[in-house]
């Protein structure tokens, strides 16, 4: 028998390099994968944030490095256009056969045939010391889905693992503050509201702000809307828009009687207005109502609208419940659109570059429905919409005409109305906490129970 000799180092894997190892499986890059996936037959443990911090951190801090190897680092890669997933994790600066086997052992989970230009995903690499030969491939991870992931780790005997982990999934009411930097599109979206909740609150504010001369930059806004969150705090799905302010104008969301779903000002009024002041979404007043110089004419000549800047192929929206009654080329107006309201008001739309599918003469449209696209036909220096608003037969300037309000609530509807706007004014004043922030991963959160 081999006698033990104390002068020389025995060979062993460290708790360290262990938990490393481990840490490495719990990497999660998001992407979205576009293939179909076959079954994993792993269980499926809950992340918990915490863990997944001080595993990742244990991996690629604290980690001893495998013999020969500085400690493995993370490298995130996106696969090229014409470049297979193979050649991507090649990129990291791995080995041929290494990568041909993490992708075959991929394989047994995902498509790694039928893969989109673009899809994410974070490799584990630990590289030779003294940057000599080639690196190792430690771990592989990549997103399969909204709260799941899969990851590829390398075990003790030298082996691949393949891993699948689920996060648990939460309802949460978010109460954002922020201040308009840009727009005010781009300040909600930075919020963490998704497109259609940052379109549905313009679109409603609309009725009531101008959003050329009302807003400027440091303005403060509120929102408070639904969303699906992550055990670690990502947001997977955005919902519902439950209030909204900025410059003094608020508004709530209220199911009526007849189920119908609209927003309501704190009196209970109606937010929605009879015609919409802006009927083009992020864009602003290039032009107003009355006496200009005309830019292609150069003569002094009467401006019977408002024009709005907007890049071409911008959706155009009808300002009110209505009936087409226009909707053809008119001279220098170009592509031209008219809507006829309810007491007397029409609404005019040109320089459309196309109109929607669809769109007829007699056809009814409702507020906010999308009737054309921004373009620059008739006579027109640019991409631009010209909105007009008609009043028994004449134009009148669409900035400050007295158009119909909304409807008011009363009785029991207005009962239930106050419940939910004192529900919702508590949960802002509990949540401001003073400072306001445009960062989402500063802003306040409520779990809804």
């Amino acid at each position: 028998m081999q006698e033990f000799d104390p002068r020389r180092p025995t060979f062993r894997l460290t708790p360290a390099l262990a938990i490393g190892l481990a840490g490495v499986a719990a990497l999660a890059v998001g992407w979205k994968l576009s293939a179909g996936q076959a079954a994993i037959p792993a269980p499926k443990p809950s992340l918990d944030p915490a863990a997944i911090s001080a595993l990742q951190h244990a991996a690629f801090i604290q980690s001893e490095a495998q013999p020969g190897f500085a400690r493995p680092q993370s490298v995130p890669l996106k696969v090229r256009p014409g470049e297979t997933l193979e050649s991507a994790v090649q990129r990291a600066g791995v080995p041929r056969d290494e990568a041909r086997k993490a992708v075959e052992t991929l394989a047994a989970a995902m498509d790694t045939v039928h893969i989109k230009a673009g899809m994410a995903f974070d490799a584990a690499i630990a590289k030779p010391r003294g940057e000599r030969g080639q690196a190792r491939l430690i771990g592989l991870s990549l997103r399969t889905g909204p709260a799941n992931s899969i990851t590829l780790s390398r075990t003790f005997d030298g082996a691949m693992r393949l891993r699948e982990m689920e996060e648990k999934i939460r309802d949460e009411q978010m109460v954002a503050h922020g201040q308009i930097s840009g727009s005010l599109y781009e300040s909600a979206a930075r919020m963490g509201a998704n497109p259609g909740v940052v379109s549905g609150m313009v679109k409603l504010f609309s009725h009531k702000v101008d959003f050329d001369r009302d807003l400027k930059a440091g303005d403060a806004f509120t929102m408070v809307f639904d969303r699906k969150v992550t055990e670690s705090g990502r947001t997977i799905e955005t919902g519902a828009l439950e209030y909204a302010a900025i410059k003094g104008v608020q508004f709530y969301r209220f199911e009526r009687a007849n189920g119908d779903v609209q927003y309501f000002d704190e009196n209970g009024k109606n937010i929605k207005g009879f015609l919409l002041r802006t009927p083009v979404d992020n864009a602003r007043m290039t032009s107003r109502f009355g006496m200009r110089r005309h830019p292609i004419l150069g003569y002094n000549r009467m401006h019977q609208g408002i024009d709005f800047g907007a890049g071409s192929g911008t959706p155009v929206f009808a300002a009110g419940d209505g009936v087409v009654v226009e909707a053809r080329r008119w001279g220098g107006y170009g592509n031209w659109v008219r809507i006829r309201h309810s007491g007397g008001f029409e609404t005019g739309y040109a320089h459309l570059s196309r109109f929607a599918k669809g769109l007829r003469k007699g056809q009814r449209v409702s507020q906010g429905q999308v009737v054309a696209y921004v373009g620059t036909t008739g006579a027109s220096t640019g991409p631009h919409l010209h909105y007009e608003i008609w009043q028994k037969g004449r134009r009148v300037n669409p900035v400050g005409a007295k158009v119909p309000q909304g409807t008011v609530l009363a009785g029991s509807e207005l009962a239930a109305f106050r419940a939910q706007k004192a529900r919702i004014d508590a949960l802002v004043r509990e949540q401001a906490g003073g400072a306001q922030t445009t960062e989402l991963a500063a802003a306040d959160t409520v779990t809804r129970r």
